[in-house]
């Protein structure tokens, strides 16, 4: 709620003379233009404190002025990542020494607070505008549309130093004690590379890839996985099939072999993981993985043959319309990169 106006000590004064004199709190209202309610106020503070006038306030006057308030501020909207050693230095400049303490205080009472700045995908403005061209296409897609849609991609899963938050109940002095700590090793300790697939009706087969996958692999991998994944799941007539832009996905080869098989291929724009919400399902499964802590890629392997929740979203209007309001960047809806 906005502060209101305080009323100068004059017209206090004459509200308390008024009342003296035998008047009401709505008379005085009226003939003053005040709320009877500010009337009654400032009479039952005289009655209790003998004085209209405001009491001192408890506690330390603010070191920062309203005036290098506004001036931090405005640094902070224009230059986010402005540290608060350099705003004591903007202040000490203005004649204002504080502590780095205080300008946390301030910034924190004005809703802002310190935060970690959201790895996104870099997007050039050839991207931005491709993905407000797809968001405009299909902002008034139905929902069965998006039902008809096969979500496919790959993913790494390293052995050791998963992207996975993981905290600890721990006392200040247990802190390396095996049990609270994450072990890590250098290049990752080893990694597996997966193609998977699912739509709305639920999960299609998952592809272990060998070394490095290259264009004649990944047909490969779609003629032995997607159409029988489609079948399995009973997808009907219509369905479509998704993928990104990587060079192998594009290829010219890939593309004659698609259109032969008559597959017809949802136009994606690049850099645009927060719309896919196969990432989500990537997320859940190398959560699993991490919580059963596997000490080599056999174990690893393992875990990923089991079958993952399938508690993801598809896009809709709602996605769609953030992406237009974002003017194209990245969303409230981007999903953790691994």
């Amino acid at each position: 709620m906005a502060k209101t106006r305080e009323l100068c000590k004059d017209i206090r004064d004459k509200i308390v003379d008024l009342h003296q004199a035998g008047m009401g709190y709505r008379t005085i209202g009226k003939l003053l233009g005040e709320k009877a309610t500010t009337v009654g106020a400032i009479i039952r503070k005289w009655k209790k404190f003998k004085m209209t006038v405001n009491l001192p306030w408890s506690g330390a006057p603010c070191k920062i002025s309203p005036h290098g308030a506004s001036m931090i501020m405005r640094k902070v909207r224009d230059q986010p990542r402005t540290t608060r050693q350099d705003l004591v230095k903007d202040l000490k400049r203005a004649g204002t020494t504080v502590s780095k303490k205080t300008i946390s205080n301030t910034l924190r009472r004005r809703g802002l607070k310190s935060c970690s700045a959201r790895k996104v995908p870099l997007l050039k403005p050839a991207c931005v505008q491709a993905r407000l061209k797809f968001a405009n296409d299909h902002l008034d897609d139905p929902e069965e549309e998006w039902e008809k849609v096969m979500w496919s991609d790959e993913t790494k899963i390293e052995l050791f130093g998963l992207n996975s938050t993981c905290r600890v109940w721990r006392k200040k002095k247990d802190e390396y004690n095996p049990k609270n700590t994450i072990p890590t090793v250098k290049h990752g300790g080893g990694n597996i590379i997966l193609w998977g697939c699912f739509s709305t009706k639920g999960t299609g087969r998952l592809h272990h890839i060998e070394g490095r996958m290259y264009g004649a692999m990944y047909r490969e991998i779609l003629a032995n996985n997607l159409l029988p994944s489609v079948r399995a799941l009973k997808m009907g007539p219509g369905w479509v099939f998704q993928h990104d832009n990587n060079p192998k996905h594009t290829a010219s080869e890939t593309k004659e072999r698609l259109r032969k098989k008559h597959l017809k291929v949802l136009e994606w724009p690049s850099q645009s993981l927060d719309l896919n919400p196969i990432e989500n399902l990537w997320r859940e499964r190398k959560v699993c993985i991490a919580q059963r802590q596997p000490r080599n890629l056999k174990v690893c392997r393992g875990g990923v043959g089991q079958n993952p929740c399938c508690s993801v979203c598809k896009p809709g209007q709602e996605l769609m319309i953030s992406v237009i309001a974002n003017k194209g960047f990245c969303n409230k809806y981007e999903v953790l990169l691994f």
